[in-house]
């Protein structure tokens, strides 16, 4: 069985859930969704906020975003769809706790000292002393931080909303009258940081959840692609085999492995660095990362001619697809929130029809009644070691290293190996000014890659053990010898 491990994680699967089944038995509408709050808490006692008629005002904005509409919507009869806009990540403003707090504060560890080194700095004039302590007059404070980081005695605290704290390009502001959320389109990279930082899960991705089951109805073969971050996803005893059949049970046609798109990646993203390095290219970054691709583009876009041009592994498995398959409806499946973004990119439209999260088919799977640890399993194609590796930060560097040594490449391959919003901004701004130590990265939105993605069931502390694991069992021990690399060769793997 799925285990959801919070609250908040169980509530959001219970509204998805109910969406999927509205849809699947004909009765999804705008009427129903209105009534979404009764379905799914029926106990007419408050379990997370203030009282019943708030948790059932936040399930109805979560079960409209799920349903593919705007939320916050006054009236029903006047919805907004949002399954066309490029913007993926939303803010519910009823769940928004407003965060009311101040970022800077004097703690109890002030000595009062003679020197006041945080008066000094304090570009607005904004701290006193008072009783021989320093104090910020929060009306007048700048947030700037200059008080914090001069202190000797580190007696200033900063807590910033772990929304705001977490978003890597400062796309997510507060309103300044009424201090809820507000993400900033222009700059968000959809890449659902803030979304799994909220402890209140005010933010949330909109969801295809209702065409996917639509596409699962209608009378058309659906394929499933799977990331390399299945594993464990679906229980630590359920195997790849298992959530096959689970898949095929839902009424898919067919279910690949991303990860056998990784191991052509690999290949393509080889031949491409060693043909930019030999024409005096300084050095080049990956691309499988949607979250880091809109990074560069939006936060360093001088850097943005240094991105590989090969696609990513979704990308490539789908185009197997579409070869073998011309009619086939494909959806990607993943812990990825920016994924959703990657098939809007107007280069990659029409290759991938819908990505939905690990939390939207495990949604799905509860309203069929499909269990896959019940199922017994069917046969699976198979990836190679390095290609279900890229789940994992420096999986893509580890599978590049392998398919250069097996090609005797004389060329210095000198990576450099980053996850998470720190490490990204540290070494996009060492490239920019040339003093980058490498000539390849491997950059992953993510802490800790993909298996830390946003829209995981399992925190990675739990899903990194199982993806080791995962990748170890299989007999594929190099990239260069997968066999369906065959297939492969005959598309087109450049964006």
């Amino acid at each position: 069985m799925i285990t959801l491990e919070t609250s908040l994680k169980k509530l959001k699967h219970e509204v998805l859930k109910h969406v999927a089944t509205l849809e699947k038995e004909g009765r999804l509408s705008k009427e129903t969704l209105e009534k979404a709050c009764y379905e799914v808490l029926k106990s007419d006692k408050p379990q997370y906020r203030c009282c019943i008629y708030k948790e059932r005002a936040i399930v109805n904005e979560r079960a409209k975003l799920a349903a593919g509409y705007l939320p916050d919507g006054d009236n029903v009869e006047d919805l907004k769809p949002i399954m066309e806009e490029d913007q993926i990540v939303y803010v519910i403003s009823a769940a928004c706790d407003q965060c009311p707090i101040d970022r800077f504060t004097v703690t109890e560890a002030c000595r009062g000292c003679i020197e006041h080194k945080c008066m000094e700095v304090c570009p607005a004039k904004s701290i006193e002393r008072v009783a021989g302590r320093a104090y910020i007059n929060q009306e007048i404070c700048k947030e700037c931080g200059m008080c914090k980081n001069v202190c000797p005695y580190n007696a200033i605290s900063e807590v910033m909303r772990p929304c705001k704290r977490v978003c890597p390009t400062g796309a997510l502001t507060v309103n300044e009258e009424d201090r809820r959320a507000k993400i900033n389109n222009e700059d968000c990279i959809n890449c659902g940081a803030c979304m799994a930082a909220c402890p209140f899960g005010a933010i949330s991705d909109k969801s295809y959840i209702v065409p996917v089951v639509k596409a699962l109805k209608a009378d058309k073969p659906v394929y499933a692609i799977v990331a390399p971050a299945i594993a464990g996803q679906f229980g630590p005893k359920v195997s790849l085999s298992q959530v096959k059949a689970a898949f095929l049970k839902l009424g898919f046609e067919d279910m690949l492995e991303a990860a056998c798109g990784a191991d052509a990646v690999t290949v393509q993203e080889s031949q491409e660095f060693i043909e930019k390095m030999e024409s005096g290219q300084p050095f080049m970054t990956n691309s499988c990362c949607p979250g880091f691709m809109s990074y560069i583009e939006k936060k360093f876009p001088q850097l943005a001619d240094k991105i590989s041009s090969t696609v990513s592994p979704m990308i490539a498995t789908a185009k197997l697809i579409r070869q073998r398959n011309s009619e086939a409806a494909i959806i990607f499946v993943g812990p990825c929130t920016a994924k959703k973004s990657e098939i809007k990119r107007e280069e990659l439209k029409g290759i991938v029809d819908y990505v939905i999260t690990f939390e939207e088919i495990a949604a799905i799977l509860d309203a069929y009644n499909v269990d896959p640890e019940s199922l017994e399993g069917v046969i699976t194609d198979e990836s190679s070691v390095f290609g279900r590796g890229f789940a994992q930060g420096g999986g893509l560097t580890a599978a590049v290293q392998n398919y250069l040594s097996d090609k005797d490449s004389s060329l210095l391959f000198n990576p450099v190996r980053i996850s998470g919003m720190e490490e990204i901004k540290k070494t996009l701004t060492m490239a920019k000014v040339g003093r980058l130590e490498g000539n390849f990265i491997e950059g992953m939105m993510c802490e800790g890659g993909c298996i830390g993605g946003p829209a995981s069931l399992l925190p990675i502390r739990k899903s990194k053990p199982l993806n080791t694991k995962f990748s170890g069992d299989t007999p594929i021990k190099a990239v260069a010898e997968n066999k369906k690399l065959k297939e492969f060769k005959a598309l087109h793997l450049e964006r």
